[in-house]
């Protein structure tokens, strides 16, 4: 029985009295786009350097393109693309000088990397900047290059963290769209660590949703949703009527999480109540100042596993060793 491009046994990680990753189990299927979703903090980042090898697991074992992250950890890399979020990418280099490195690297010769090289800096769209020194780069470009350069020696499996964090619209949707074609044309196994919940809805077959170190919800996007059940209506009110608006938005449906100075519950019957519950907060003298109803998203799955919303969370940093220390841990 071959093994899953990607596969995780109880994989955990401590930096001194810091749980950064807690028993987590993963198994990502051959040719799938695999979402980790979860708020900055989670676990994500951590997760993808032990998958890397860029971290060893302080318990746990994980395989990678059939091997092991640990005794193998050399075969694993030769078998990867990695494009991580803090990626160090020489300013004063050309976008052809680093993708012609990354093939030397690789050990490629010349003429491959050179052929495969000019291959991705059009696909990715840089072909009119290859030239250009990549500080001149804007942050989408340097994306882009990234990725080509992590897809330069023709990897089986593609680690993307957090790839679009900081893009402009129309450059998220380009990465989107080139990640797809990868996935679509060459099978490309990709795991992609992702905050945005409408990347991880419009990219992955599957997600794990990562929080406080624990892998808390995994499946198909749609299946998860579906296990919510009601839409979710959310209403905002003024703080002087708050608690009555809540007392009469309980007889329709449970509470659900919700942003600060909103209200939110699970509306049995949906959108067939709607006129019920206008009318029984009007007969309560509660003002709606907005009122919305909303099918349920990964969001709402997100907050019913927490209890809190994944939109609007307070970015946290996620605790890692400095480099230093990372570069010691993956000895």
């Amino acid at each position: 029985m071959t093994m899953a491009p990607i596969r995780a046994v109880g994989l955990s990680r401590s930096f001194d009295d810091l749980v950064a990753v807690d028993q987590i189990d993963l198994t990502v299927d051959k040719g799938e786009i695999f979402g980790f979703l979860g708020p900055n903090g989670a676990g994500k980042s951590t997760t993808v350097r032990m998958l890397t090898t860029l971290l060893k697991p302080t318990a746990g074992q994980a395989w990678v393109a059939g091997h092991d992250v640990v005794a193998e950890a050399a075969t694993v890399r030769s078998k990867i693309g990695v494009a991580l979020q803090d990626a160090a990418i020489d300013p004063i280099m050309t976008g052809t000088e680093l993708i012609s490195l990354q093939a030397t690297l690789h050990g490629l010769s010349r003429s491959v990397g050179r052929e495969r090289g000019s291959e991705l800096i059009e696909r990715v769209g840089l072909t009119g900047a290859a030239d250009r020194r990549v500080g001149t780069y804007s942050g989408g470009m340097r994306r882009r290059l990234d990725l080509a350069m992590s897809l330069i020696h023709e990897p089986e499996v593609l680690f993307l963290d957090e790839p679009t964090t900081g893009l402009d619209p129309t450059s998220r949707q380009a990465l989107w769209e080139e990640v797809r074609r990868l996935n679509s044309e060459f099978g490309t196994t990709v795991l992609l660590t992702t905050q945005y919940l409408e990347e991880a809805d419009q990219l992955a077959d599957r997600i794990a949703i990562i929080d406080n170190a624990r892998i808390v919800r995994q499946g198909k996007p749609e299946e998860l949703k579906k296990g919510v059940g009601d839409p979710t209506l959310r209403i905002d009110v003024h703080p002087d009527v708050r608690d009555t608006a809540e007392r009469v938005l309980t007889e329709f449906g449970p509470p659900r999480p919700a942003r600060k100075g909103r209200l939110a519950i699970g509306l049995a019957g949906g959108a067939t109540q709607l006129t019920t519950v206008v009318r029984a907060l009007d007969e309560a003298k509660v003002v709606v100042q907005h009122m919305e109803l909303d099918e349920p998203s990964l969001d709402d799955v997100f907050a019913e596993a927490t209890g809190r919303r994944l939109e609007g969370e307070a970015a946290s940093p996620e605790a890692e060793p400095d480099g230093e220390a990372a570069a010691r841990a993956a000895q």
